[in-house]
């Protein structure tokens, strides 16, 4: 039985020291933290908006062409030269002798890897395509829904034993659980690896390694938060098969809105001009700065709500040396990935109760009993979200 009491008439205290403001949410109302969209970075924008500001004139961008001297004809210049400065900033990706793909979203250059790295013989099987579980929900929708020739979901790669060509994703911090992963398939054929690295930015992970993998792809989205701008990005190393993704983002969208590009570039910049001028600005003005801070504040005050509610477990997080801050430093991943204690089956419908909408373990490849949360919400939701886990109690 679920027992909460929802909007108290003071502020929550947590064993941990942590203390959840009054909410303003009606207790008839859902907390969606089902969704991974990435607002909580809002307040940083908010302060440095004239600085981001983007003029774009009537006669300004019109063409498909974005520079004819780039394999990635689409992308402009600002684009690519504000992505190859963030990471030379942030250190998290070798970024020489690799060639650059941008797209609408990262979900557009998953879709354009898997074409560009399946058999080019229209006779041979589809390429089979695994990720270790749990893994990110939408991997299988998105492989399956093109119902190509070429590839296949095929699910669990701890799981795979076939001797068989295939496609292992990684996603490095993980999602749904913010692990760190390494390709784990065991087969006698050697397989093409692609590197999700999504929520490889310092808010959500120490950053130990300067990546260096034939294949990585990387989001603006969880990077800065302006999912709404749909531009990712991989670094590919094989010159063919950026030439392939390049042809499918050409069928697919003739390329990459202009007007995004400009904007994710002059954001970009802002975020590189900070930490350019370090002894001059102030840490509430440096964005990876600003938004560890958030998620680690975030992340306190959950760990208090579930330790007083004591229906959930927590995946417990290593501590790593971070090159980007130098410092020692936890994960503060962008979603919490809660295990039921003993008793309760599934973990999405026990939260739908509370009126918390969440993502079941079923979606990411694993027992119900595992649910996910999202952790980069607006600031009410995390409120809420955390006031109804505290005041959850078995019976």
């Amino acid at each position: 039985m679920v027992v909460s009491t929802i909007n108290g008439t003071s502020p929550l205290s947590h064993s941990n020291g942590t203390t959840i403001p009054l909410s303003t949410f009606s207790r008839n109302s859902f907390v969606i933290v089902e969704k991974g969209d990435p607002v909580a970075f809002r307040p940083y924008w908010e302060k440095v908006k004239d600085e981001c500001t983007v003029e774009i004139k009537g006669d300004e961008w019109m063409s498909y062409l974005g520079d004819t001297n780039n394999l990635c004809w689409y992308m402009v210049p600002q684009m690519r030269d504000a992505i190859l400065r963030l990471h030379n900033v942030v250190g998290n990706a070798v970024t020489k002798d690799k060639f650059l793909v941008l797209g609408t979203g990262s979900s557009q250059l998953y879709q354009a890897l898997l074409y560009a790295l399946s058999p080019s013989e229209s006779s041979h099987r589809p390429i089979n395509v695994v990720a270790a579980a749990p893994y990110y929900s939408e991997y299988k929708d998105a492989t399956d829904i093109l119902q190509s020739r070429l590839f296949q979901w095929t699910g669990d790669a701890a799981l795979y034993d076939k001797d068989e060509p295939y496609i292992e994703v990684v996603t490095s911090p993980n999602n749904p659980d913010g692990t760190l992963r390494v390709p784990v398939v065991n087969s006698g054929v050697e397989g093409k690896i692609i590197y999700d690295l999504a929520y490889y930015w310092p808010q959500y992970t120490p950053i130990t390694d300067q990546l260096d993998h034939d294949v990585m792809v990387f989001t603006f989205s969880k990077c800065t938060g302006h999912a709404g701008s749909r531009i990712g990005w991989a670094f590919v190393k094989d010159i063919e098969v950026a030439k392939k993704m390049i042809r499918f983002v050409q069928l697919n969208s003739i390329g990459v809105s202009r007007e995004s590009q400009i904007r994710a570039a002059k954001m970009i910049g802002v975020i590189c001009d900070g930490y350019k001028n370090l002894k001059s600005i102030e840490s509430d003005h440096l964005f990876f700065d600003y938004s560890k801070r958030l998620m680690k504040e975030r992340w306190e005050k959950f760990k208090g709500a579930i330790e007083k509610s004591k229906v959930f477990t927590l995946t417990k997080y290593p501590t790593s040396y971070c090159h980007f801050n130098k410092d020692l430093s936890e994960q503060y991943p962008a979603f919490a990935w809660l295990k039921c204690l003993e008793g309760i089956k599934d973990g999405e419908s026990y939260l739908e109760k509370l009126k918390i909408r969440t993502r079941g373990g079923g979606r990411f490849g694993v027992d119900a009993k595992y649910v996910r949360v999202s952790m980069i919400g607006t600031e009410d939701e995390f409120i809420e979200l955390c006031t109804r886990l505290s005041n959850a109690k078995r019976e």
